[in-house]
């Protein structure tokens, strides 16, 4: 599991998010995580210590005078022993208590005298996020290098909709995993495409293939993870959008290759992941081809442009990384796009190992020769990927 070894104090305040905690929890402790809460008197008042006591498998603590500490310093021996301090929900006060230095109970003194990362999780009514004091202790915690996970917008348990909501307990868990991977691209501007491609017949009908886009989603959350500011051009597919990805969702080839264009010359990484379509009809339809008896109308199919070999192709290009799906001479086929294309790194796979599944099987080739990876789930191919493709740029 992605959590194991790590060590988490988790801060609970006051508010109705805190029933999301432990939710938190239960899937941190699923990560293979240890858990040690800590909660503020407010806390309390919407869900109990034992709550988190059943799902932690650890006494939660809530006073700094709590006798069960041998030299009556919670707030130092809770930080001590975590890997990092994560305080979800965190509401409007407790942020000012932060952004100020305040230490009166257990969990702002322990926030002050800790020696770990902090990240935080606001949630509080969209009033409360708005008003220029919120905005000013977040922009101070943002200087102490405090991580802001959130907020999110959406219903509110005061009957308003807006933003100031705690992100879900799945997001946070993302982003405390995602806190622990080395920041190999920190600074870095990365773009991909991913998914399939659909080249219109008619209205209703279309050239298209079975790429679900988990691959490019993947790499896409593992360079984010990297630290690298990350957009991500997809064909269409159902897959959720990682936290920090700037997306933008094509259909066809023709606008795939045109927002990727648009943008590719500001890039340091450019990553082909996704299924394009080869051709597309000459001429598509204006309404739906109807079968009427007669002889079935041939489609004329013309060349989409090759996205890949156009960015790689411009005047000082991006670090340019291409995929080759196929069914048979991997290497072959491979090898030979990759110098056709003249890219410096492809990851070459056969469909019949991974194409839109939830595990691969990738082989990189480059001008070092080919590096197998092990079967793996493809987020974990994604970050092995990342660090291959880190390496070149730090030796290019």
């Amino acid at each position: 599991m992605e959590l194991s070894g790590k060590h988490i104090t988790l801060g609970v305040t006051g508010g109705i998010a805190a029933y999301k905690a432990a939710e938190l929890v239960r899937l941190l402790i699923k990560q293979e995580a240890t858990v040690q809460v800590a909660m503020t008197d407010a806390a309390t008042h919407f869900i109990t210590p034992v709550t988190f006591q059943a799902l932690s498998g650890n006494p939660v603590f809530t006073d700094q005078w709590d006798a069960r500490v041998a030299n009556n310093m919670a707030h130092i021996d809770l930080s001590r022993k975590a890997d990092v301090l994560l305080v979800a929900p965190a509401s409007a006060d407790f942020l000012a208590k932060l952004a100020n230095g305040l230490a009166d109970d257990l969990l702002s003194t322990l926030a002050l005298a800790r020696d770990c990362p902090l990240l935080v999780a606001p949630a509080m009514n969209l009033q409360m996020w708005e008003k220029p004091a919120t905005q000013r202790n977040i922009a101070r915690l943002h200087d102490d290098s405090i991580a802001i996970l959130g907020p999110a917008s959406g219903d509110q348990a005061c009957g308003e909709n807006g933003l100031g909501r705690m992100i879900e307990a799945e997001e946070i868990v993302a982003e405390v995993i995602a806190h622990f991977q080395p920041k190999l691209l920190r600074g870095k501007k990365v773009l991909l495409t991913a998914g399939p491609t659909f080249e219109a017949i008619d209205p209703v009908r279309g050239i298209t293939n079975l790429s679900s886009g988990k691959m490019g989603f993947a790499v896409a959350r593992a360079a984010q993870e990297a630290g690298a500011q990350v957009t991500l051009v997809c064909g269409p597919v159902c897959q959720p959008t990682p936290r920090g990805v700037k997306r933008i969702d094509v259909t066809s080839a023709l606008e795939m290759h045109a927002a990727v264009l648009q943008c590719a010359a500001t890039q340091d990484v450019f990553i082909g992941v996704a299924a394009v379509a080869d051709y597309r009809p000459k001429n598509a339809a204006e309404h739906k081809i109807k079968k009427d008896g007669s002889a079935i109308a041939p489609i004329e199919l013309v060349l989409n442009p090759d996205i890949l070999a156009d960015v790689a192709a411009l005047p000082t290009p991006p670090f340019c990384v291409g995929f080759a799906a196929e069914s048979r001479n991997l290497e072959e086929y491979a090898q030979n796009k990759r110098a056709a294309k003249n890219i410096p790194l492809i990851v070459g796979n056969l469909i019949q190992h991974g194409f839109g599944g939830d595990d691969n099987t990738l082989i990189l080739f480059d001008n070092d020769g080919r590096l197998a990876l092990a079967p793996a789930p493809k987020l974990e191919l994604a970050r092995q990927l990342v660090a291959r493709i880190a390496h070149l740029l730090e030796n290019r």
